[in-house]
C-alpha cells in the first residue's frame, strides 16, 4: 500500500491513491483521489518548487522530512505532522478500524479523507483534522463580512459572493498554515472537537501544509508558492476619488479640476459603470464621453490617472452577445433561462477560465481603453455575482461552478494582467471585488464590495483586511464611508464618514467611494443614462469641517509616501501584508493575539480606528518590547500596558514604534 516514487510518497488502498511531497522548505503538498490518475492541475501553486526531502520506509509505514517538518503515515493511510522539536501540530481524523493499533481505533467509522460520491461521477469530498489545542487560534481565510477575526470555532462558506471572497489559507497559532488547494464550492470548519474542508463537487483531495517559528515566516513562505503581488505604482499610493457614478466626461472632469485649483493631490479619479451604451459592449458612449482621449490626456496633465470599470456581464441585446454565444465565450446554465445577473438588462457573464474569452475581451478592451492611455481598470462583479447564488445552476469552460468556481476572479485578473504586461506594461494593479489564492500575482487589488455605511460594518472591515493580508492578498480597501446610502447632509453620516475617511489614510490604498443619498437626477435617455447617480461624494461635498479634516489625512498619507512605497516593496518581495494584525509583529506579546481592534500598518505605525459613534476616547494596546509615541508629539510611551487615548473628532489615534524590539 506504500511505496516511494522518487521524491513521492504514495499510498494506495482500493481505489484511494494518495501523494505526499516536499513543496517548498518546510512544506509539503498533500493529494488524493478516487479518479484512475491523479488530476494534473497545480491551481494557487503555480511557483515551481525544488525541495525534495527525505523519505524513509519504516515497519509501520513511511515519513517525509523537510527542513523543520517532519510527516508520518501509517500503513492505515492516516497523516501526523510535527515541528523539529515534536510538536504535533497537524493529525487526519479517523476514527474507523482499519488500523486497530491506533489509540483513537473506533467503531464509527468515520474517515479522515472521506470520498462521498455525487450522481453524475465526482464526489463530495471533506478531509477531517483533529483539533489538538483548545486555545488555538485560526487566522486568514479571506473576507467574511463578520466582527470575528479569530476564526476557530467558526463554519466558513467556500465561495464567493458581493462583498465576500473566499482564500483558504488559514495560519495557526501553533505555527503552521494550510492551503486547501481547490477552487471548488464548499465549507471550512475550524471546531473545538474536530476541523474540516469540504468541496460539494471534485476530482480530489488537495492541500499544502507548511510550519513556522512565526506569523511572518509562514506566510512569507505560503507566498513563494503562490506567488507575490507585483510593484505598486506611484499612482497607488497616494488618495483615489470616486463616486457611483459620474454620469459625463465634463462632470468627471470639473470634480478632477476642483482638487487640482484646491492644491490637493489625487492620484486616481475613477470613470464608474454604466458609461457604456449596453453592458458587454466595453466602450465608453459617445453620448456622454464624447472625447475620451482627451480627458485622459488632461487629466494626466494634473497629475491624476484615469480608472474605467469594467463589467462581466453581457446583456443578451449588446452588439457582442451573438458573436460570444456562437464562440462559448459565455458561462452556460444547466436549466432555465440563460441569465446570470439580472441588473439593468438580462445579463450572463463572460467566461474567464475560457483562455479564448479573456482574448477577446482583452481586445475590445485595449482597442476601447488602452490605446486611449488608460492603464489601470476597475474590475467589477468578479465573483461572479448572481442575482442567484444557485452554484449548481452555471458552467463554465473549466467545469461546473461547483467544481471550479471559486478560481474565476483569478481568471479575470489575469485576462488583463496578461494583456497589459504583453503591452510592456510593468507595476500593473486592477481594483477586483474578489480573489482567490493566487489572484495577488496578477496586480488584484481586492476592496470589500458593496457594504453597508454603519459603524457595525466599517468594524467589520477590520476583520476582513487583516484576514485578507494573512490568506496572502496584501493589497486591499473598503469603500470610505460604506457603499449603501448614507447622506452627506446628515450629522450622523458625516461623523462615520469622517471616522472611516481618517481610517483609510492608513490602508493600502485610500479610496473614496459610495452610492449616497439622494439619488439624482437623471441625465439623459440612452445607454446607461437610466442608472442613476447618487448624491455627490466628494471631500467638499460633507461641510466645512469634515473638509478641512479629510485635506488632513490626505495631506498625512502624502508624507508617508514613502513609507508606503518602501512596504509596498516588501510585500512585492516577500508577500508581507500593509496590514498587519499586531500578533504578526509581536508574535511573542500573547495580549497581542486578543487584540483585534487595531493593526500595524507595516512594521512602523500600530493604528486604532474609532468604531463607535459619539466616541472620543479609545482603550489602545501599546505592545511591549518596544516604546511609542502618538504621532505630532514627542512623549515617550512604554509599551506592554493598555493606555486610554483621545480620539477628537478630528484626530485619530495613532502611534509609531520608536525603539527597535
Amino acid at each position: 500500500m506504500l511505496r516511494v516514487d522518487g521524491n513521492r510518497i504514495i499510498y494506495h488502498y482500493d481505489a484511494e491513491e494518495l501523494w505526499i511531497e516536499s513543496w517548498g522548505k518546510n512544506a509539503v503538498r498533500v493529494r488524493a483521489t478516487k479518479y484512475k490518475e491523479m488530476p494534473d492541475s497545480d491551481w494557487a501553486l503555480s511557483i515551481p518548487q525544488k525541495e525534495c526531502g527525505e523519505i524513509k520506509l519504516l515497519e509501520n509505514g513511511a515519513s517525509l522530512k523537510n527542513g523543520a517538518l517532519y510527516l508520518t503515515i501509517t500503513n492505515g493511510g492516516k497523516i501526523v505532522i510535527c515541528k523539529e522539536d515534536g510538536t504535533r501540530v497537524f493529525e487526519e481524523y479517523w476514527r474507523n478500524r482499519r488500523d486497530i493499533t491506533d489509540p483513537k481505533c473506533s467503531s464509527i467509522e468515520v474517515e479522515g479523507r472521506e470520498f462521498q460520491p455525487n450522481v453524475a461521477g465526482d464526489y463530495h469530498v471533506t478531509m477531517r483534522f483533529e483539533s489538538l489545542d483548545p486555545g488555538e487560534k485560526i487566522y486568514g481565510m479571506g473576507q467574511y463580512q463578520q466582527r470575528e477575526m479569530e476564526l476557530k470555532g467558526c463554519d466558513l462558506e467556500l465561495a464567493h459572493r458581493n462583498s465576500q471572497a473566499s482564500v483558504p489559507f488559514a495560519l495557526s497559532s501553533l505555527g503552521y498554515g494550510i492551503l486547501w488547494n481547490n477552487p471548488a464550492v464548499g465549507r471550512a470548519v475550524f471546531g473545538k472537537n474536530i476541523m474540516s474542508f469540504e468541496a460539494y463537487a471534485t476530482k480530489y483531495i488537495d492541500y499544502w501544509f507548511v510550519v513556522g517559528d512565526t506569523p511572518a515566516e509562514i506566510v512569507n513562505a505560503y507566498a513563494k508558492v503562490t506567488g507575490t503581488v507585483p510593484v505598486m505604482p506611484e499612482y497607488g499610493l497616494g488618495f483615489w476619488q470616486c463616486k457611483l457614478r459620474y454620469q459625463t466626461q465634463e462632470e468627471l472632469l470639473g470634480v478632477a479640476r476642483r482638487y487640482h485649483e484646491l492644491g490637493i493631490p489625487l492620484d486616481m479619479i475613477v470613470c464608474d459603470f454604466f458609461h457604456w451604451p449596453k453592458q458587454g459592449e466595453w466602450k465608453f458612449d459617445k453620448t456622454y464621453w464624447p472625447e475620451p482621449e482627451a480627458m485622459v490626456k488632461e487629466l494626466k496633465d494634473m497629475g491624476t490617472e484615469l480608472m474605467v470599470s469594467i463589467w462581466p456581464t453581457v446583456d443578451r441585446e449588446s452588439e457582442n452577445f451573438d458573436e460570444m454565444l456562437e464562440k462559448g465565450y459565455l458561462i452556460r446554465t444547466e436549466r432555465g433561462f440563460r441569465t446570470g445577473l439580472n441588473f439593468m438588462g438580462a445579463t450572463i457573464h463572460y467566461d474567464a477560465t475560457n483562455p479564448g474569452a479573456r482574448k477577446y475581451l482583452w481586445d475590445k478592451v485595449k482597442k476601447n481603453y488602452y490605446d486611449l492611455g488608460i492603464k489601470t481598470f476597475w474590475l467589477d462583479e468578479a465573483e461572479p455575482e448572481y442575482t442567484v447564488y444557485d452554484f449548481d445552476n452555471y458552467r463554465y469552460f473549466l467545469g461546473t461552478d461547483l467544481e471550479v468556481g471559486n478560481v474565476y476572479p483569478v481568471e479575470y485578473a489575469r485576462t488583463f494582467y496578461e494583456g497589459m504586461e504583453a503591452q510592456g506594461q510593468e507595476n500593473i494593479v486592477n481594483l477586483l471585488r474578489c480573489a482567490w489564492a493566487g489572484s495577488q500575482k496578477y496586480g488584484a487589488l481586492v476592496w470589500s464590495g458593496d457594504i453597508a455605511s454603519s459603524f457595525d460594518t466599517m468594524r467589520n472591515q477590520l476583520s476582513a483586511g487583516l484576514n485578507m493580508g494573512i490568506a496572502g492578498i496584501p493589497w486591499w480597501t473598503t469603500d470610505i464611508g460604506g457603499f449603501h446610502g448614507g447622506n452627506p447632509d446628515d450629522p450622523e453620516f458625516r461623523e462615520l464618514f469622517t471616522r472611516w475617511f481618517e481610517w483609510g489614510a492608513f490602508l493600502p490604498v485610500m479610496r473614496l467611494h459610495g452610492d449616497r443619498e439622494p439619488r439624482q437626477p437623471q441625465f439623459g435617455q440612452t445607454g446607461g443614462a437610466a442608472c442613476r447617480s447618487g448624491a455627490p461624494n466628494e471631500i467638499w461635498s460633507y461641510g466645512e469641517e469634515v473638509f478641512e479634516i479629510c485635506k488632513k489625512y490626505i495631506a498625512l498619507r502624502e508624507s508617508m509616501r514613502e513609507y508606503i512605497r518602501e512596504i509596498m516593496q516588501e510585500s512585492h518581495e516577500k508577500g508581507s501584508p500593509i496590514m498587519r494584525t499586531l500578533f504578526y509583529e509581536f508574535p511573542e506579546d500573547e495580549i497581542a493575539w486578543n487584540v483585534e481592534d487595531e493593526y500595524m500598518f507595516g512594521d512602523k505605525y500600530l493604528v486604532a480606528p474609532v468604531f463607535e459613534s459619539g466616541a472620543r476616547k479609545r482603550q489602545v494596546y501599546l505592545p511591549k518590547g518596544c516604546s511609542w509615541k502618538r504621532i505630532g508629539t514627542d512623549t515617550a510611551i512604554d509599551g506592554g500596558q493598555f493606555i486610554t487615548a483621545d480620539a477628537p473628532l478630528e484626530d485619530m489615534p495613532v502611534y509609531e514604534k520608536v525603539l527597535i524590539c
